[in-house]
């Protein structure tokens, strides 16, 4: 009776794993399918063409390309912050030049009759802040890194330059509101893969896209924007680049970081849908920085952590600490007190499945001491 009892738990505990996992498929399908079918908008797309045919210097070939821009819906003051934006990624003369033309294609549509809008101008950017420490709040927000590092490579070399970039380029311009840093950054790769030769810029911007709100999909379908302006072999390089960005993309989004007591050290959650109350599950994504973890904790319904990326650690309340890899899969039973975080030199995320929440949420206690997590990552 007893091992009848048993089977029968272990046949219902397996078969709401199967059931979770089901569930997380099906979430993720529908996460890829909505990623595929998320495009590029037409006035992205024009966008895109108009960067890059300025940025080659192919005037007769931009003039289609900023009367299309203005067919799909791009303002006039929106096309100008597109070509006064592209000069600093390949040069005041290209940069001009980009703006002789449109003023060529507006005098040629208002002779048609052709009334375009103006547009809102930029609003005034509050001076009072020192240029530089913006231009470095601006750099954070687009790569999501702190800036507050001792300056290293072409920055330490010639501290002018970054100098220049923190106050002017990510200051002056990046602040400019006309257009989001979502568009800002179509523009610069776009120029960059025209111009070639910068691929570890590029390789920076297209990351920063993806900090920005663009998709995948949405970088393949500008590659293939740019390949018949710019030409096979940029075009290939550029997608080289792209390639080798998609690899380190998560497959679950980060989220947003949680303002919590429960955490020590910076930790980012992606809820990936709301309670469910026929599986009485609920499920996130939970991201932390090397060395963050939660406080002690128990689920009076109990939780499964499937390791997505990284490595950290779970230990339960007097048991020894359990090295966690990607694929690994934790079983934490009601009730009993724990913690998981990520590993001293490593990010680390995980779905985090709360089971029975019908039996309450997380209880929360005293956060894991420096000499507890020290002596559980040794």
């Amino acid at each position: 009776m007893v091992f009848k009892q048993v089977e029968k738990m272990a046949i219902r505990k397996l078969l709401g794993l199967v059931v979770v996992m089901g569930f997380l498929s099906l979430h993720l399908n529908a996460q890829n399918e909505m990623s595929i079918n998320q495009q590029l908008s037409a006035k992205q797309q024009s966008i895109v063409q108009i960067a890059a045919h300025t940025a080659q210097g192919e005037l007769q070939a931009l003039k289609p390309a900023l009367n299309k821009g203005l067919d799909v819906g791009l303002n006039i003051n929106e096309i100008k912050e597109v070509l006064v934006h592209l000069y600093a990624y390949c040069g005041f003369p290209r940069s001009i030049r980009g703006l002789q033309t449109l003023m060529e294609v507006l005098d040629e549509r208002k002779s048609k009759g052709i009334k375009d809008k103006t547009g809102a101008d930029a609003s005034t950017i509050n001076q009072e802040a020192d240029k530089y420490e913006r231009g470095k709040k601006v750099l954070g927000e687009l790569t999501k890194t702190p800036q507050n590092k001792p300056l290293t490579g072409y920055s330490a070399f010639a501290p002018a330059i970054d100098t220049f970039l923190k106050e002017h380029l990510f200051a002056d311009i990046f602040e400019r509101d006309v257009l989001t840093y979502a568009e800002r950054e179509l523009v610069t790769i776009s120029v960059l893969s025209a111009i070639g030769g910068a691929e570890p810029m590029l390789k920076s911007h297209l990351a920063i896209c993806l900090n920005v709100g663009l998709t995948p999909s949405q970088l393949n379908e500008f590659a293939g924007i740019i390949q018949p302006i710019i030409g096979e072999k940029e075009a290939k390089d550029a997608q080289v680049v792209l390639n080798e960005v998609l690899k380190t993309v998560p497959v679950f989004p980060k989220g947003e970081k949680i303002i919590s007591n429960n955490f020590s050290g910076t930790v980012w959650l992606k809820m990936m849908g709301a309670s469910d109350t026929t599986l009485h599950t609920s499920f996130g994504n939970v991201t932390f920085e090397p060395k963050a973890r939660t406080n002690w904790h128990s689920h009076p319904g109990g939780q499964i952590l499937f390791i997505t990326e990284g490595q950290g650690y779970y230990q339960a309340k007097g048991q020894p600490a359990r090295l966690l890899c990607k694929g690994d899969v934790v079983e934490i039973p009601r009730n009993v007190v724990h913690w998981h975080g990520a590993a001293p030199d490593s990010e680390f995320s995980h779905i985090a499945v709360s089971l029975n929440i019908d039996d309450g949420g997380a209880i929360w206690s005293e956060p894991v001491t420096e000499e507890e997590y020290n002596k559980a990552t040794k």
